[in-house]
């Protein structure tokens, strides 16, 4: 499915807006890099933010989620990006470059987790937690595997060997995406940015995974969904005990509505429910955070609110066009009065 085509992005009517919401433009120059899975989101929001207000934002870095958090700690980039909120062993150097003001976690992108694949002559595919698990671990390593057979009564599975591909460098992408297998299946490790499965091979990014995965028959790999559509890529359906689930905009959106809020506000961090058997709901999902200053922004702060607050509102309405989802109202509105608050 082609995400700019999901009925889930609210109406310009129903969704708040960025004047509507007490924002105003600003100019200047900011800086930014980490996660890649909002890359495409960032990019496009850079773009349309810098000619709406004839600011000077420079491009997003990218680099990982690490890279988003040590950039910013070192005061290298004035947000940083990540899909994962700040661990207790990063507040503190955190709070330090913000000048003793607590760095908080602002939810800004749904990423869904896409499992990608290409098999020749297979382009519906439902997977479990148990068969995600075994795949990506070495020990299902043909398509016709009994297991993944039995998942889809019906269709013609070749013998073809799986050939995975998983991300060479740290990344938030593989922390959320092996938090879901520790959460739902046997999975031995535990859930990090650096891949520890057995075999499969690496590709740096979420652009490198997507391309190994399109130049190999037989590959799979985890990637976020706007890299998997854009390389025309065949996704599977997720079936976590409530029936199998395709990844859309709306599906996703279902599963983060039920996060839970664990921060203090104004810091928002979230906990996923990787786990849920809700109908309808896609359970393979990361939030990407912008991590900033409470305060202390200094003579950056109005356009760093400007910014996130754009981006908090009518910047949310654009999301499925990059494969991404919108924030759920409810979480949206929390974000909406933690970005007025900066300073």
């Amino acid at each position: 499915m082609d995400p700019s085509s999901s009925s889930s992005t609210p109406p310009a009517g129903d969704a708040p807006t960025f004047e509507g919401s007490g924002f105003a433009c600003a100019t200047g120059e900011l800086r930014s890099s980490g996660s890649t899975a909002q890359g495409k989101a960032i990019a496009a929001w850079i773009t349309a933010y810098n000619a709406k207000c004839k600011a000077s934002i420079g491009d997003y870095g990218g680099g990982g989620s690490s890279k988003g958090i040590s950039d910013f700690t070192a005061k290298q980039t004035d947000f940083g990006g990540s899909d994962s909120a700040l661990k207790d062993d990063q507040k503190d150097p955190a709070k330090t470059r913000c000048g003793g003001a607590d760095a908080i976690d602002l939810p800004m992108v749904t990423g869904p987790i896409a499992i990608a694949y290409k098999l020749e002559g297979v382009t519906d595919l439902t997977l479990t937690p148990a068969i995600l698990a075994g795949i990506f671990d070495d020990k299902i390593t043909n398509w016709d595997d009994e297991a993944i057979k039995a998942a889809n009564p019906g269709a013609t599975l070749p013998n073809t060997p799986i050939q995975t591909v998983h991300r060479s460098e740290d990344s938030g992408t593989t922390e959320n995406f092996t938090k879901y297998l520790k959460a739902t299946a046997d999975w031995p490790y535990d859930a990090a940015k650096a891949w520890a499965g057995a075999g499969g091979t690496g590709a740096n990014g979420s652009d490198g995974v997507a391309a190994a995965i399109g130049g190999t028959d037989g590959a799979i790999g985890y990637v976020e969904w706007g890299f998997a559509t854009s390389n025309k890529l065949s996704v599977a359906k997720i079936d976590n005990g409530g029936g199998a689930v395709e990844l859309t905009a709306e599906t996703a959106g279902k599963a983060v509505a039920a996060a839970e809020v664990t921060g203090t506000a104004p810091d928002l961090a979230l906990k996923l429910d990787y786990a849920t058997k809700e109908a309808g709901a896609y359970p393979i999902i990361l939030v990407t955070y912008e991590i900033v200053c409470s305060s202390g922004n200094g003579d950056k702060a109005e356009l760093i609110k400007s910014f996130l607050g754009w981006t908090a509102t009518d910047g949310q309405t654009t999301l499925t066009d990059v494969g991404a989802a919108p924030l759920p109202a409810e979480i949206q509105t929390k974000v909406i009065e933690a970005v007025k608050g900066l300073k």
